[in-house]
């Protein structure tokens, strides 16, 4: 069988995109997760800290439903980005296009992880100890149960509301004060990318499937 090289280029480029993004981002976690405790705060520079938290919830902290529906949405979400992204390959999509939706799909990959088996495999990170990895099935949470690490934030500006604003007048103000991780970067890098350059592609891909259907 003769292997079309520009299909198997493009299905290499993928792969290996996919596996670097998930390796990175599950080391960063697994290496904040044995060294910090919870809560714990590493100033890097003014405007970025590495401070560790957790969460049940979906990128950037948000909350939908119980664990199982969230890792049900990932997982759903992840097979069919899969099989979307055999279509795009087979069909010679554009690089930058193939890049989004590789970086959508590491960064469902690498949180549905951490809910997947971090439970299974870590002891409970609190803020006065530090987790240790343990075997198997002995760890704080079961199958699925697991929390999210959470670690870079940019508190780009620290200020205080002025006196006049109702209600918050005189209370703190962060600009950015989201606490993420890489998987939730890959995510939202994907997804700004594809509407600012690839809202055409994107209709024209709609437009195909609802005329095959």
């Amino acid at each position: 069988m003769k292997i079309d090289k520009a299909i198997a280029g493009r299905t290499l480029m993928v792969v290996v995109l996919v596996v670097a993004l998930v390796a990175v981002d599950q080391w960063v976690k697994v290496w904040i997760k044995t060294h910090m405790a919870l809560h714990e705060s590493i100033t890097v520079f003014s405007w970025f800290k590495i401070a560790f938290i957790e969460n049940s919830g979906m990128a950037w902290g948000l909350k939908l439903g119980s664990k199982w529906v969230l890792s049900i949405i990932r997982i759903v979400l992840i097979v069919w980005i899969a099989m979307y992204m055999v279509r795009l390959v087979r069909a010679r999509e554009k690089w930058g296009y193939l890049v989004c939706m590789a970086l959508i799909i590491a960064g469902a990959m690498g949180n549905i992880i951490d809910g997947m088996f971090y439970g299974l495999i870590f002891t409970e990170s609190t803020p006065w100890t530090v987790a240790e990895m343990v075997p198997w099935g002995t760890g704080y949470a079961g199958f699925m149960m697991g929390k999210v690490v959470d670690m870079l934030y940019f508190p780009l500006i620290v200020t205080q509301w002025p006196q006049w604003v109702p209600l918050i007048g005189g209370g703190d103000f962060v600009f950015f004060s989201p606490i993420f991780n890489i998987a939730d970067s890959s995510i939202s890098v994907g997804v700004v990318v594809l509407l600012l350059f690839y809202r055409r592609t994107l209709m024209q891909r709609k437009l195909k499937v609802e005329s095959a259907d």
